[in-house]
């Protein structure tokens, strides 16, 4: 059994009901983090339709607030459902603006790590991070059914 996410009358994505389930999970999680809703619509029938123009600001609003983090373990639970999202997002033609995000935040950084051995820890260089988001993304695309 499987379930679809899609976008009109395209397939972004055709997960199994375990993974769907489990991304639904975490939609609601981020929703609540970020505080706004997803575009990603309720699953009726094993289908679920996205909205492009929520989607594209969930989308947007999630990778700020990753860039905004320098915590390990924020950053550790919440990098393969960015990089769910990220493919989702290319399939939807959705357009990220990496330089925009990779830039220095210029909001306070969220979500810290302080050790007391070695201080506050900095959130990672703009193109490292970047870079190692769209490899995630690109390697987890590949092994993502439509």
């Amino acid at each position: 059994m499987s379930q679809y996410f899609d976008m009109g009358d395209e397939t972004l994505w055709n997960p199994s009901n375990g993974a769907s389930r489990m991304f639904q999970r975490q939609i609601a999680v981020f929703e609540a983090e970020l505080e706004l809703p997803s575009g990603i619509g309720p699953m009726e029938n094993d289908e679920c339709q996205i909205s492009p123009e929520a989607f594209e600001s969930f989308v947007n609003a999630l990778l700020a607030k990753h860039r905004r983090t320098s915590h390990a373990i924020w950053l550790a639970l919440s990098e393969g459902f960015t990089a769910t999202v990220l493919v989702l997002a290319e399939r939807a033609a959705i357009k990220v603006d990496w330089a925009l995000h990779g830039a220095a935040p210029e909001t306070p950084l969220e979500d810290v790590q302080v050790s007391t051995v070695t201080g506050m820890s900095a959130p990672a260089e703009g193109a490292a991070w970047a870079a190692g988001l769209r490899e995630k993304a690109q390697e987890l695309g590949r092994r993502m059914p439509r």
